[in-house]
């Protein structure tokens, strides 16, 4: 698709997101004030695998095939830069689970939070994970005696773009005494009330966030309306575990395989109607509403999304995640380690060390430089990205 022309009247194959920030972004830039990182992810999305950030031209000696591949923006925001850096994060995750049940926690902030949120992301978001957390390691303290381990993970849209603010949390079910010296395993079906979780989650997160000195009429109706913790039941085994972090952990707000069409200004794009029976329906918005929806979720500069805790938390894991292994039999599994060529085969079955024409290895590669201006720019303007 040309970055400079809509497709046709009900084009679908090959929509992305960035075709509409080519197209619109530039627009919406020039009528609206936005945060540097917001123009940021705009920016790089819109040149990603683009010859705007250079790459390499492969050659084939034996049978003269050519092919060009441009760099990643590898940006957090961009749905085409999550793929290996997944698969890898899996792969450390792979070698640290235990033999245990895994539980499956949801803690979602009120609604009526979100104004607040999208005023004060950094100070409410990390006040989300610390209530979350403490939580947790409180109930973990108070039922087994010891300390629970888990991994928080942060969401902040619903499938229709919308703010929507909350933490997956994965558990391991039981507890590494403090002393080290015994594994207290929970009940397999069942880990920590929710109405319990759900009340102390609330009270943490209120403390948490009275420096902020919030509107006293809407603190009053938090603290006497109910939040939600969801519990799932526990997963089935290690390989249903990975399965859930694969789905939830390097999740951007929208993918585009949910992209459908683009068509006179307006962006339709597929959703999970939940509250219909959870059946798959499609939304039009104007390009410039389904651009701002999405820069709703761009989280602020260094804010870490995935955090661990417990004995998986960095400062502890390597002792205490070995004593658990100790505890309760189970073999050490070191991550492997694989080179980019090795994570494309597996990822995508292609072995971009052969011609894909003769199938002779190795491709002759030749470094390609950032195209234009952009090779002498680090913060090149907006508007140039269209007509590249």
């Amino acid at each position: 698709m040309s970055p400079a022309t809509e497709p046709a009247a009900g084009a679908r194959s090959g929509l992305e997101l960035a075709d509409i920030l080519r197209l619109y972004g530039p627009a919406y830039v020039q009528a609206h004030r936005l945060p540097p990182g917001h123009r940021k992810v705009i920016r790089d999305l819109q040149v990603c695998r683009t010859a705007a950030l250079g790459g390499h031209r492969e050659h084939c000696p034996r049978c003269g095939f050519q092919r060009l591949a441009y760099n990643s923006c590898r940006n957090r925001h961009c749905p085409k830069c999550q793929a290996m850096a997944k698969a890898q994060w899996l792969e450390a995750r792979r070698a640290e689970l235990l033999p245990v049940p895994y539980f499956h926690l949801v803690f979602t902030l009120p609604h009526e939070l979100n104004p607040v949120v999208l005023t004060h992301p950094r100070a409410m978001l990390k006040a989300l994970f610390d209530a979350a957390s403490q939580t947790l390691l409180t109930f973990g303290r108070n039922r087994f005696g010891g300390q629970v381990g888990f991994s928080l993970i942060l969401h902040t849209w619903d499938q229709r773009l919308n703010a929507h603010f909350h933490v997956h949390g994965l558990i391991a079910g039981g507890a590494l005494s403090f002393d080290l010296q015994r594994w207290m395993a929970a009940k397999a079906n069942f880990l920590f009330p929710v109405r319990g979780l759900s009340k102390v989650f609330r009270g943490k997160f209120l403390a948490a966030i009275a420096p902020l000195n919030l509107d006293r009429s809407l603190l009053a109706r938090l603290r006497h309306t109910p939040w939600v913790v969801y519990a799932k039941r526990p997963f089935a085994g290690p390989e249903q575990t990975l399965d859930y972090l694969g789905r939830y952990t390097h999740r951007v707000a929208i993918g585009n395989h949910r992209l459908v069409n683009l068509i006179g200004g307006k962006v339709s794009f597929t959703y999970r109607d939940r509250a219909r029976g959870d059946v798959v329906r499609a939304m039009t918005l104007d390009a410039h509403e389904f651009i701002r929806r999405f820069l709703l979720h761009v989280l602020p500069k260094g804010f870490m999304r995935i955090r661990h805790y417990g004995f998986l938390a960095n400062r502890c894991k390597g002792r205490a995640l070995s004593r658990c292994r100790q505890l309760l039999g189970q073999r050490v599994q070191e991550p492997q380690q694989r080179s980019v060529e090795q994570w494309i085969l597996l990822l995508t079955g292609t072995d971009i060390t052969r011609c894909p024409r003769c199938g002779a290895a190795p491709l002759i590669r030749t470094e390609l430089p950032p195209a234009g201006v952009w090779a002498h720019s680090r913060d090149p303007p907006l508007a140039l990205a269209v007509a590249i």
